[in-house]
């Protein structure tokens, strides 16, 4: 058994034991993916609050479907979808008018970026932000978690060529803002 597959094993034994109501599991799944949870969050909607709240439901909703979870995918797919779900249905209207600013007061908290690159990495942020909600949608779920047009298109609800226009829309906005 490699690594990958050790890891994987692990996951799995984590989430049969969280779905049998173990909280250490649970909360070792949380540690392990609240990062990137967050951070999908923060580039969907854009406004740190809100990234924070609508990760902190994707879990409480984990927490209440777990036992449903029957890990034909992946965790972290279905986790995915979860937390996509989340920001789609409705977190981020009710916050949506909010200032659309990258939170930098503690750039270490999920993961952070390495300081020679932190500059660089706030402008792109603050750039993805900026952009038309379904552009921005497609271009994190397409070039930043890597699904594929017809996976975003039966997640959100847009024809897969929608989802292809989104997303040529949003690279082009993200070129022509980064050079100015």
């Amino acid at each position: 058994m490699d690594a990958v597959e050790a890891a994987q094993e692990s996951e799995r034994v984590l989430v049969e034991r969280a779905a049998c109501g173990d909280h250490a599991a649970f909360e070792a799944l949380y540690r392990t993916h609240a990062g990137w949870v967050y951070a999908l969050c923060l580039r969907m909607c854009a406004a740190a609050d809100v990234a924070e709240e609508a990760t902190q439901l994707t879990f409480v909703k984990v927490w209440e479907r777990l036992e449903t979870y029957r890990g034909d995918s992946g965790f972290r797919p279905w986790l995915r979808r979860l937390a996509v779900n989340m920001v789609l249905s409705g977190v981020r209207q009710t916050n949506r008018r909010t200032a659309r600013v990258f939170n930098v007061e503690d750039p270490d908290r999920y993961g952070g970026a390495a300081p020679d690159r932190l500059d660089e990495r706030i402008d792109l942020e603050r750039a993805i932000a900026a952009l038309p909600d379904g552009a921005r949608t497609v271009l994190v779920l397409h070039d930043i978690e890597g699904l594929r047009h017809d996976e975003i298109a039966e997640l959100t609800g847009i024809a897969t060529g929608t989802s292809k226009a989104q997303l040529h829309r949003a690279r082009r906005l993200l070129r022509k803002r980064l050079t100015l």
